[in-house]
């Protein structure tokens, strides 16, 4: 295997320290990925650096120019605090002809907003939750197509931002209060979908122009009173606590429908080529208790901390940490970018 100078773009507040020793769960959380990504890049014998970035591309530029890395590994998530703003940064390196792992500018564009995203796939007859856009400072107008109950979201934000059991509603006075409260909180538009009441799925992909689908995940909700929606909250994603009480776990799916996993690798394949997805992403689905499967999104350069679902699934048919790096990394140094043919 080649060593590669490999630079790994995050958040400057996300640079982690050299070592973990002695802090808890708690405090690595926020920078675990970077961590972890990190340190399997130094044990696959990359000469690796991090660099940490905020508001600006110079920073960026300058260690392009000067250190010549071989490919930019990409953790980044926002660029001025702003989430869509991603897209831009992976659209710099291609105009300055660097290799970068993950996403390219236009699947991230696609997958970012939502509306956008679920029009393609319609299009495409790809089955995908009903929905409207209240857009920043309007009030909601539902359409006759869509009844209670529905989940109320920000059509940009990610990682289940601004998402809690007050998402799901079931009147036009707590629909018309949750709109407002994301406007206000979030700054974005407002995406006001069908609830769909199912099993909570997932299917990570890795790949550009061949594909390969990792086993199917489910999140469980083992503890957790029936009457309360089973949904990926901020909480249930990130607390600790929240997931210790509710039961909350993510494993290989069980018991699907004679068929399910072939239909659905199938059906996550599409999604994934008609968004434009490209490097690895995690597609969510939702199937009902008849078996009929509803895409939610897809997710462009999901988290990859060991132990998170992604690494986990890709353990689960034999692909270890380390490993799973390295095809990312073989997987963007492979990447078609336009730059390339003008070489």
């Amino acid at each position: 295997m080649k060593k590669l100078r490999v630079i790994v773009l995050m958040h400057e507040d996300l640079v982690p320290p050299k070592s973990i020793d002695g802090l808890t769960d708690e405090a690595i959380q926020p920078w675990k990925s970077e961590y972890d990504v990190l340190a399997g890049l130094e044990h696959l014998g990359h000469d690796v650096r991090p660099l940490g970035v905020s508001s600006d591309l110079g920073v960026m530029r300058d260690a392009i120019v000067e250190w010549k890395p071989d490919i930019a590994f990409n953790l980044l998530e926002e660029f001025h605090g702003i989430s869509v703003y991603d897209q831009h940064v992976i659209s710099y390196l291609e105009l300055m002809r660097q290799p970068y792992t993950g996403c390219n500018p236009r699947g991230l564009m696609l997958a970012h907003d939502k509306a956008l995203s679920k029009k393609i796939m319609a299009y495409h007859r790809i089955l995908t939750p009903k929905f409207v856009v209240v857009p920043l400072g309007s009030t909601v107008k539902l359409p006759h197509q869509l009844s209670y109950p529905l989940v109320v979201k920000s059509l940009t934000e990610e990682a289940s931002l601004g998402i809690a059991q007050a998402s799901i509603v079931t009147s036009e006075a707590r629909l018309k209060e949750r709109v407002a409260f994301v406007h206000e909180q979030l700054k974005t538009d407002v995406i006001v979908e069908q609830y769909i009441e199912g099993r909570e799925l997932y299917v990570s992909i890795l790949g550009s122009l061949r594909l390969q689908t990792l086993p199917i995940w489910e999140m469980l909700f083992t503890k957790m009173p029936e009457q309360i929606p089973h949904i990926a909250t901020a909480k249930v994603k990130w607390d600790f606590k929240y997931q210790k009480k509710h039961g909350i776990i993510t494993q290989a799916a069980k018991d699907l429908p004679p068929g399910a996993e072939t239909q659905i690798a199938r059906l996550c394949k599409r999604v994934y080529r008609v968004l434009n997805q490209s490097g690895y992403s995690r597609i969510d689905l939702r199937m009902t208790a008849e078996g009929q499967v509803y895409v939610l999104e897809a997710n462009p350069n999901p988290n990859l901390a060991y132990g998170e679902d992604f690494a986990e699934s890709a353990e689960a048919c034999g692909i270890k940490y380390e490993p799973l790096l390295q095809r990312i990394l073989n997987l963007g140094l492979a990447y078609p970018a336009a730059w390339k043919a003008q070489l």
